[in-house]
């Protein structure tokens, strides 16, 4: 997000005070400071009659405060009691509150994308709560491909919000997830993303919002509009947005032109399932425009799309000085500020991040561009979604929450074996790894990232300009030191590796040292927000840092990766001195301690790449800000992703290796299915490679059938080797072969099975058809094919046909 609104420190009301701002924030000390839960004469919520009866106001004469009444007729009530200026100065992220009718002032921005964070105007830290747990980044976590583990992730992150909550500390909305699929791996934002596969984003998506939301014994509601909330999570960034800066294009300007194909079947599916199967409270519109129209002022997309088809239960949000952006950057019809702000809520803008909404949409009411009934709708949206968060009621099973239920024991443990999970071997020469403690006593850790801390914990965690940490650190050469005897060289200055001057120390290291571990990598000064990568390689002299300590080494060298996107270091998968590759991504706060305990075997890995390790020259192939994802023959561009993309990689998506070796056996697949039509529906035509191989009937629009067929695969996963392992089986549709323009593969399925040494799990999936086997064409239409799919599991280790007929 943009950081103009980054002096804010705003946050909801506080528990004696309701509101603390850094100019005033002196009034924390009303707040015991060694209070580990609330008092219960702490005031949590708005409508408590104690609070109401100190402002000297007769809650009784307000309707929005009987919880007797449904949602949607107290949001309406309230916002009906307001003025004009009043309604208008709830439109930002920091809402003013009307203190006559007691309602008080409310930060909207906190974020919590892998753990409580210290970024957004909405999160306090200070000594009351000085931490909270820090997990990895989203990029490593999706490698675990472990859908327990987003889920349980979620749940820790809610509670520690909800505590400081409780605590004056934090809000209730929180604008996380990212859920843009990774297109290209020069994109500096790939490790707040679940990766490259859309199905694999969306399936994140729904487990991390539901642990975020979801109230224990609530889940299924009927009425969604009233479904409780832990607290409100936000899915980001709506849509097609994956250029931050590159070669001087920004985010702020760019145009992305995207075929319908290419939005219906990657852009949108995440957020679609974010929406239908996460039920989350919140999408945020991006700065860019698609296809020549700012997303924030896209009524198609927002109220049509998000709103109506998907129907969200909740509010829309934009990216944090999007109006202004529409305005300044894209000069959006040279728009004026009030056309601006008149188009976005029209659209289906309900909130501004903000201050455009504030100031602007009073003089467009004047105008006459925009109607005071749009601006009650945005603020019955917004207050519903408070109401449903407890804000104006409590919640009973959250008011013990507090101080001892952050950086808990447990939620450390957690985040270090969601590292664990997450960590891919790509590369194990004669069974190298795991390293014994009887014979590798001594070791040389080196490498920019030998010694790290704060690189491991990404971005949206702890900015080191604002107070707050996490819990505790627990460096690359602090975890080692548990196993042997560490003998520390950086071997560079900093991840730019700019200086050659420390290499030779890093070397001498490695000639006494009975093993060696290089941790290299990218940091945040190579790929972040609003840095986009112009190359694949290691920075400056990593390269000559790797391959001279590999040079001199006396035992065996092992390289561990932090990074998000990835790099081209075929040099090092061709070096017979270096035995191992270990990629962790950027493993959190306990990453020292997950990596030395893959190494040592602690803990067998099993994560995948959940992106695609494309080789060096592919970035000189295609423009970053090329959107198609699949080959243009005309510009000579390849394809982008596993999906589209069948040329030569360094790793390909979802590889990962083990310490041990298991079989799959597929118990008899179905290997037909039938579709039944609905009456007087018709076939659907295709594009064909030859004519002469094209069904009489090659497709069906799924609208026009029934999709209830599905079909189960049964798979025993035997694990061959001598060491206990978990094993990711991702199952994968390859539409019939001729059809022009669709998928090489897509994955359909995925789960994560622990299988001792010598036993055997059984592992079973059952698929929609229409949503396993669709597919979409050149105009944006979900179809089902006609004739013989195929499903493939892992890295072709089996597959089977599935015939598809309509009846």
């Amino acid at each position: 997000m943009a950081n103009i609104l980054s002096f804010l420190l705003c946050i909801s009301f506080t528990i004696a005070s309701f509101v603390i701002c850094s100019d005033v924030i002196n009034e924390v000390s009303e707040i015991r400071l060694d209070a580990t839960t609330p008092s219960p004469s702490d005031s949590t919520y708005v409508c408590d009659p104690s609070r109401y009866a100190k402002l000297k106001l007769d809650m009784s004469s307000f309707a929005f405060c009987n919880s007797k009444l449904p949602y949607n007729v107290r949001a309406k009530d309230l916002v009906t009691q307001m003025t004009l200026p009043e309604k208008i100065a709830q439109l930002g992220n920091r809402a003013d509150g009307v203190p006559r009718l007691g309602l008080p002032k409310y930060e909207w921005w906190s974020e919590a994308l892998h753990g409580v964070s210290n970024v957004g105007p909405g999160t306090v830290f200070d000594d009351l709560v000085p931490h909270a747990t820090s997990f990895p980044t989203v990029i490593l976590t999706t490698a675990s491909f472990n859908e327990s583990l987003w889920r349980e992730i979620g749940k820790v992150v809610s509670t520690e919000a909800r505590a400081m909550y409780n605590l004056g500390r934090s809000g209730l909305t929180f604008w996380s997830p990212t859920i843009n699929v990774a297109r290209d791996p020069r994109w500096g934002r790939i490790t707040e993303t679940p990766g490259e596969d859309p199905f694999v984003v969306g399936t994140y998506a729904s487990n991390y919002v539901r642990g975020l939301q979801d109230v224990e014994g609530t889940e299924n509601y009927k009425d969604l509009s009233t479904r409780p909330l832990k607290v409100a999570a936000c899915c980001k960034h709506l849509a097609a947005y994956d250029v931050d800066n590159w070669h001087g294009i920004d985010r702020y300007h760019f145009d992305a032109r995207v075929t319908e194909q290419d939005m219906e079947e990657t852009f949108l599916r995440p957020f679609q399932m974010c929406v239908k199967e996460g039920d989350v409270s919140s999408v945020m519109c991006s700065y860019n425009r698609i296809n020549g129209i700012p997303t924030c002022a896209d009524p198609k997309l927002l109220r049509e799309t998000v709103r109506q088809e998907w129907n969200l239960h909740g509010y829309i949000v934009a990216d944090c000085d999007s109006v202004e952006v529409m305005v300044k950057g894209h000069k959006f019809l040279n728009d004026s500020n009030e056309d601006a702000v008149a188009q976005t809520l029209k659209a289906g803008m309900d909130l501004d991040c903000g201050v455009y909404y504030p100031k602007y949409v009073g003089n467009a009411v004047n105008q006459g561009k925009v109607r005071e009934s749009d601006i009650d709708e945005s603020l019955e949206n917004l207050y519903i979604v408070l109401l449903r968060a407890g804000y104006f009621d409590e919640i009973p099973a959250f008011k013990s929450l507090g101080k001892n239920d952050i950086c808990t024991t447990k939620s450390i443990e957690l985040a270090t074996q969601a590292a664990r999970e997450g960590i891919a071997l790509l590369k194990n020469d004669a069974g190298t790894l795991p390293l014994s403690t009887t014979t590798f006593k001594t070791l040389a850790v080196v490498g920019p990232h030998a010694n790290a801390t704060l690189a491991m914990i990404g971005n949206y965690a702890f900015d080191p300009r604002n107070p707050g940490t996490p819990c505790q650190y627990t460096s690359p050469i602090n975890g080692f030191s548990t196993y042997g005897k560490v003998n520390y060289a950086a071997g560079c200055g900093d991840v730019k590796c700019n200086d050659a001057s420390l290499i030779p120390p890093a070397v001498e290291s490695a000639k006494i040292a009975d093993a060696t571990i290089i941790l290299a990598g990218l940091d945040l000064s190579i790929e972040a927000e609003s840095v986009d990568r112009l190359d694949l390689l290691l920075p400056g002299k990593q390269t000559d840092l790797i391959n001279q300590v590999a040079a001199a080494a006396k035992g065996p060298v092992i390289l561990v990766l932090m990074c998000a996107g990835g790099v081209d270091i075929s040099f090092v998968k061709s070096n017979p001195k270096i035995k191992a590759i270990l990629w962790a991504g950027y493993p959190g706060a306990e990453g020292g301690r997950a990596i030395a305990d893959v190494v040592f075997g602690q803990y067998n890995p099993g994560g995948k790449l959940p992106v695609t390790w494309f080789q060096a020259d592919y970035v000189n192939q295609l423009p970053l800000t090329s959107m198609q994802l699949r080959p243009d023959d005309s510009q000579k561009y390849p394809g982008r992703t596993y999906r589209f993309f069948n040329g030569s990689t360094v790793f390909p998506f979802g590889f990962g290796l083990s310490y041990t070796k298991f079989n799959y056996t597929v118990q008899a697949p179905l290997t037909s299915l039938p579709a039944k039509l609905q009456r007087f529906r018709h076939c659907h035509d295709l594009s064909y490679r030859d004519i002469k191989t094209k069904p009489t009937c090659p497709a069906i629009l799924l609208n026009d059938l029934q999709c209830q067929e599905s079909f189960e695969l049964n798979i025993v996963v035997q694990n061959v080797g001598g060491k206990d392992g978990s094993e990711v089986v991702i199952v994968y549709s390859k539409p019939p072969d001729g059809i022009v323009g669709t998928h090489l593969k897509t994955v359909i399925g995925f789960q994560r099975v622990f299988v001792a040494a010598g036993g055997r799990q059984n592992v079973k999936f059952v698929f929609n058809g229409c949503k396993s086997l669709g597919i979409v064409d050149y105009a944006g239409n979900n179809l089902l094919p006609f004739g013989g799919h195929t499903i493939i599991i892992g890295d072709s280790v089996a597959s089977f046909p599935v015939q598809v007929t309509f009846h």
